[in-house]
């Protein structure tokens, strides 16, 4: 994580215009807020899982007490 950390602190404004250029280059204008929407129901879905992990882990361990 800190390796994550230290290489998104090099990166400047600058770099990321450049990287959302060409992310705009590549996929177009009409394919990224299908991208985006993808990419927001995956994180909805993921956190739906952990919360639902977290509710059956504390129903078994209020079922040790």
């Amino acid at each position: 994580m800190i390796s994550l950390i230290t290489f998104l602190g090099f990166v400047g404004p600058w770099q990321w215009v450049i990287i959302g250029l060409a992310i705009l280059l590549l996929f177009g204008g009409k394919k990224i807020p299908e991208l985006m929407k993808g990419l927001g129901g995956g994180i909805k879905e993921f956190k739906k899982a952990t919360k639902d992990d977290e509710e059956s882990q504390k129903k078994v361990e209020d079922k040790k007490e």
